[in-house]
């Protein structure tokens, strides 16, 4: 993918600290199986309320679905000057990682049962919300994260282009 340059001021992302801000990658995986699920269990569990009125337990389940519906119906990976940005859904969960402090990447498949969502594996933490392609990323302190994306060969690519100006 070829580097995007944005200098709209207008723009959330404009940092006003720099006069332009360079964004190298970005891409937005939606989960779809993901907020099918959760209101399809929303759904569920609002006829159960319809038929057998006001369950608190039933409600606070709902409450739960909602907020995960919202914070979790997609992950956008972002790479600019200084860091790569990985943020599920408005952005309210998110980890940044400095580019000078990625010592190096590789386009992986992870097992089923590794989930969606964010999960502890075998071979570091898990930030993905569909499918089972994934970019490791290494840390020089030697944590590694697994980045859950459908386009990993291009992931990687940036990745690897990015890490290697720093």
């Amino acid at each position: 993918m070829a580097p995007q340059f944005i200098v709209n001021k207008h723009t959330p992302e404009y940092n006003y600290t720099k006069d332009i801000m360079i964004k190298r990658y970005e891409h937005t995986q939606v989960g779809y199986f993901i907020i099918v699920a959760i209101v399809a269990a929303m759904v569920a569990i609002g006829i159960i309320l319809a038929t057998t009125g006001v369950n608190w337990i039933a409600i606070a389940v709902l409450v739960v679905l909602a907020v995960a519906l919202v914070l979790f119906p997609s992950l956008t990976v972002v790479i600019r000057e200084e860091e790569l940005l990985v943020q599920f859904g408005p952005g309210v969960i998110r980890k940044r990682f400095k580019l000078n402090e990625i010592e190096s990447c590789q386009a992986v498949k992870s097992p089923w049962y590794y989930g969606w969502g964010i999960r502890l594996t075998p071979h570091g933490m898990l930030l993905r919300v569909s499918g089972f392609h994934a970019v490791q990323i290494k840390l020089i302190t030697g944590k590694k994260y697994l980045i859950g994306t459908d386009v990993p060969q291009e992931l990687e690519e940036a990745i690897r282009q990015t890490i290697s100006y720093h």
